[in-house]
């Protein structure tokens, strides 16, 4: 029982790929965001955020119109 719980804490200690700290430029880049949009996310959250707040709040708009 011991052993169940100690990989417990352990597991739980390790931060998830979602929290990972993402530089806003690098994740613009990647994900093809426009200057506005990668300009706005840095107001918001800086030069570093976690990848699932990017995620949540990056907005791409539609070149087909």
């Amino acid at each position: 029982m011991a052993r169940s719980q100690e990989a417990t804490i352990t597991d739980a200690e390790t931060p998830r790929p979602s929290d990972q700290l993402w530089s806003v430029f690098e994740f613009a880049r990647r994900y093809r965001l426009a200057k506005r949009e990668e300009n706005r996310l840095l107001m918001l959250y800086g030069p570093t955020a976690s990848l699932h707040v990017l995620l949540a709040n990056a907005q791409r708009h539609s070149l087909i119109s």
